[in-house]
């Protein structure tokens, strides 16, 4: 692929769908390699607006809004970042051959609906996964429940990320509440949510894997597995590598790769698998870097996000590591407009730390607002730095 010049007729166009603190690092490595960016959000000054070329406010859910701006721009590349999209408007795009759709139309259309995802994975390509069912109403929930799942299980919208909307619950009591948080925190209210049962796990990682071409041919690579911690669905730390065995390391690489090979298309998928001795689950894929995979701004010789950007743009990748690291995540702390962070010195002088503020324009008490990376001897003293560095930034309102 020949990459022209940013701003000139020749320019090489990507047009990220959401630009969050993954979709800022995925225009930065883009801007690296030659590429004009155009930042697209639901929400003005996102982190990713901050450093492109231009940038877009766009209800993505609006499939005819949608269409003007990618008509408008006409990038060569779309690039979604975000479950709530129109994806229908993506499929009908690329059918129309106004633009390629990465990694495809019909990945994306899969992989922002946990419905699409968890049949393909299950029913199609017949891999391990937690028992489920799909509930259109409280009281489907409940026979779900009843009849299928049991106790304990998670209710989580068909449509969300970074586990808004979703509750693990033990009994019969807590039912009717999960499903009105379900119905709230979805990305789009599908009016439908999943219920899962709960696996008997001793860990869980994200695999990265990463579609790319190599002499001219496409080629699956793996990056070292992430082990990370969640908290209500949402992640809080995570490091690389994650210790399994050599048998369940293999079982990872050929579940994700099933599910990355249905999908087709390039660039860099983040697998969600349960691990439990040398058993593995299937869990999610997301089309895009996942956020436990900040981790390989330190870990690794490329992040998942410059892994993403050259896979793309079908350029070879690498995806060594460089040390044993881990990520800890920053929380806002406090709701404010103006918020200012204290404590940046004292964080930095942790040894082998680094810090990501990601400059998004609002704060929430449990918003993410930065992550702290540290390297060390093992994994262990990488997670101690992290977390170190993590606490002594102070968020607060000016």
């Amino acid at each position: 692929m020949k990459i022209g010049t940013p701003l000139s007729p020749s320019a090489t166009r990507v047009m990220l769908l959401g630009s969050g603190e993954l979709g800022k690092e995925v225009i930065i490595a883009l801007q690296r390699l030659g590429v004009e960016v155009i930042a697209v959000d639901r929400y003005a000054n996102a982190p990713g607006h901050q450093v492109a070329h231009r940038a877009h406010v766009v209800d993505m859910t609006d499939g005819k809004a949608l269409r003007a701006l990618i008509e408008a721009e006409k990038p060569h590349l779309i690039v979604p970042e975000i479950e709530a999209i129109a994806v229908d408007t993506l499929a009908g795009i690329e059918a129309a051959g106004l633009s390629q759709v990465i990694p495809t139309a019909r990945a994306v259309q899969l992989t922002m609906n946990r419905e699409g995802i968890r049949r393909l994975a299950a029913e199609e390509l017949k891999l391990p996964t937690s028992p489920y069912a799909f509930a259109s109403s409280l009281a489907e929930m409940q026979a779900a429940i009843d009849g299928r799942v049991g106790y304990p299980c998670f209710i989580k919208p068909v449509m969300s990320s970074s586990g808004k909307g979703q509750s693990r619950i033990t009994g019969p009591e807590q039912v009717a509440a999960a499903w009105d948080y379900a119905a709230k925190g979805g990305r789009v209210d599908q009016g439908k949510v999943i219920v899962e049962g709960q696996i008997d796990f001793d860990y869980e990682i994200t695999l990265l894997t990463v579609r790319a071409k190599s002499a001219g041919e496409v080629e699956t690579q793996f990056c070292e597995p992430i082990g990370h911690v969640q908290v209500k669905g949402d992640y809080v730390e995570s490091w690389q590598p994650q210790a399994m065995s050599p048998e369940a390391l293999e079982r990872a690489r050929e579940i994700a790769k099933a599910v990355t090979d249905n999908l087709g298309g390039l660039g860099l998928f983040g697998v969600e698998l349960f691990v439990k001795g040398n058993e593995v689950w299937f869990s999610e894929v997301s089309p895009r870097p996942h956020d436990t995979g900040m981790v390989t701004m330190a870990s690794q010789r490329f992040s998942e996000f410059e892994l993403h950007a050259r896979a793309i743009l079908g350029l070879p990748v690498n995806v060594s590591l460089r040390a044993s690291g881990a990520s800890a995540v920053i929380y806002g702390g406090v709701d404010s407009r103006n918020l200012a962070f204290e404590g940046v010195s004292e964080a930095l002088a942790v040894p082998e730390s680094d810090l990501r503020l990601f400059g998004k324009p609002e704060s929430f008490e449990r918003r993410r607002m930065g992550v702290a990376l540290a390297t060390g001897k093992d994994t262990g003293e990488a997670r101690e730095r992290a977390k170190l560095a993590a606490s002594r930034v102070k968020p607060g309102a000016l």
